[in-house]
């Protein structure tokens, strides 16, 4: 069984990359056979190994007619450090190499391992909001398992929230029994808002708690933007969809505030400028 977290790749997003990586023992280092190894590639392969992770670098595109393979592995070896010899040549687009990044994964990454702590450690990696559900939380089990029924304590939020359902993706997510050490899924408990549910926290067995597990910081905007109706009467308007905007994403953040020149709005923060594109693309669009 494989179970495989797809991460962005931006340097916006290297918290939730950093919180991913943690749930797992290898990554996968896609580069472009057009365009090379890229700032953001070396950033998320240091992010890789700080957790002492096994790297297969895989070059992808190489069915493009400007593809630089040869010129791709010497930027392996030359700035990452990586032998050429351990790339595998791949093509999305065209299914080449599918079946051999399988076998390197398989050949490569060692088997998840149990961190012998004395009750249920869960990892919580991402979340998202359902309508129906309420917060999804994705999650990785580093110790004892999961399933529908019990409570579980979220370390750094200090609550405790009952267990209603548990599943894995295979892609789509369904429904299991339960989940076990070394296997990664979803639950949905009785949490109502994103900003309860915080990646990177660790759940646990709240009549026997765990020790947390490592690497758990609070996110932080990093740049803050002013947003404002054109018309003083939509205020309210944008309020709400702000609103539903942050049950998506709980590292957007906002608040409201008055300017003399242009009325009344909000203040809100971004993990970076990609970040404060896709919402205001997601105001326009949405």
């Amino acid at each position: 069984e494989l179970n495989l977290i797809d991460t962005p790749g931006h340097v916006d997003f290297s918290y939730e990359v950093s919180r991913s990586l943690s749930a797992c023992e290898g990554a996968l280092l896609v580069v472009d056979a057009a365009q090379g190894v890229e700032a953001q590639t070396v950033a998320n392969v240091n992010l890789a190994q700080s957790q002492n992770l096994a790297i297969i670098p895989v070059i992808n595109k190489i069915d493009l007619p400007h593809a630089d393979v040869d010129g791709t592995k010497r930027q392996l070896e030359e700035i990452l450090a990586i032998p050429a010899d351990d790339a595998v040549l791949a093509s999305a687009k065209e299914g080449i190499g599918t079946e051999d990044v399988l076998e390197a994964i398989v050949q490569r990454i060692p088997r998840p391992e149990k961190t012998g702590a004395v009750s249920l450690q869960a990892l919580v990696f991402d979340s998202y909001f359902d309508s129906y559900r309420g917060v999804v939380t994705h999650i990785r089990v580093f110790n004892g398992d999961l399933r529908a029924g019990i409570n579980v304590k979220m370390l750094h939020s200090n609550k405790t929230v009952e267990v209603k359902e548990v599943g894995s993706f295979n892609p789509r997510p369904y429904k299991r029994q339960q989940l076990a050490a070394g296997e990664t899924g979803y639950l949905t408990a009785s949490i109502k808002s994103p900003l309860d549910v915080k990646i990177g926290d660790t759940l646990t067995d709240p009549r026997n708690p765990s020790e947390p597990l490592p690497g758990f910081k609070e996110i932080k905007p990093m740049v803050f933007s002013g947003i404002y109706p054109i018309n003083s009467a939509d205020y309210e308007r944008l309020k709400a969809n702000l609103a539903k905007l942050q049950l998506n994403d709980s590292a957007f953040f906002y608040q409201a505030e008055s300017s003399v020149a242009l009325g009344f709005g909000f203040r809100c923060g971004f993990l970076g400028l990609l970040h404060l594109e896709i919402i205001q693309e997601r105001l326009r669009r949405e």
